[in-house]
């Protein structure tokens, strides 16, 4: 439990560490530099990961409760490998995937109540407007619980070459900005897909170390088969 639990939190304080220092000190929009093909940009996704979005407000919210539904799940997933002694990978993976999951849902839980400009969804509009000139309104936050968006910030840019076919010469292999915690679940995600045979059994979709193990008692004696 230990080790899982220092993943968790490892990956939860880089997560928020990052996305207060950039909300706090950078424009939306605004390049804050690059580490060659790793370039930061402080965006905001009022939907799902890889800034995808998802409906208007009401929209976000049942994302949001979503979002805790599946991480309260993938805690009792912990829960269940670590009492059945599960692979230290597999483990390790689904901690990957609890992060994650749980810092996206730190921010659009808290962020838009702990700051005073956002990213808000306009429903004269119908869309979500960033950063309202909050300076003539009568409160400190720009958002609601469950409202507040994700703050994204790192790009791998990277072009497909000149001889690339079907029009993708020049263009960006993966444009979606994202964050640690996108990152946390995509590898957590990715080693599972890898050693799928390690950790979940000798067949593809074997998942006998999800289910609860039996206990024999201490001196007990294991009833004769062939009786």
């Amino acid at each position: 439990m230990r080790k899982v639990l220092i993943v968790i939190f490892s990956v939860l304080f880089l997560d928020q560490f990052l996305k207060l220092w950039v909300k706090a000190n950078f424009f939306l929009g605004q390049e804050i530099g690059a580490f060659g093909f790793i370039k930061l940009q402080f965006i905001e996704n009022p939907g799902m990961a890889f800034g995808m979005e998802f409906g208007g407000v009401w929209g976000k919210i049942a994302l949001s409760l979503f979002r805790v539904g599946a991480v309260v799940a993938i805690w009792l997933i912990i829960r269940n490998l670590l009492n059945n002694k599960a692979q230290k990978g597999l483990i390790f993976s689904v901690g990957l995937i609890f992060a994650g999951a749980l810092g996206n849902i730190l921010d659009s839980a808290f962020y838009g109540l702990m700051f005073n400009s956002g990213t808000s969804w306009d429903p004269e509009l119908m869309q979500w407007v960033s950063y309202y000139d909050v300076s003539q309104l009568n409160f400190d936050s720009y958002a609601g619980f469950f409202q507040g968006c994700v703050v994204d910030m790192i790009h791998f840019e990277f072009f497909y070459p000149s001889w690339a076919p079907f029009g993708l010469a020049g263009s960006e292999i993966f444009p979606p900005v994202f964050n640690i915690a996108d990152f946390a679940i995509s590898v957590g995600v990715g080693i599972i897909i890898v050693f799928n045979k390690r950790f979940l059994g000798k067949g593809k979709g074997d998942f006998s170390v999800f289910r609860k193990q039996k206990i024999v008692a201490e001196g007990s004696i294991e009833p004769d088969p062939e009786k």
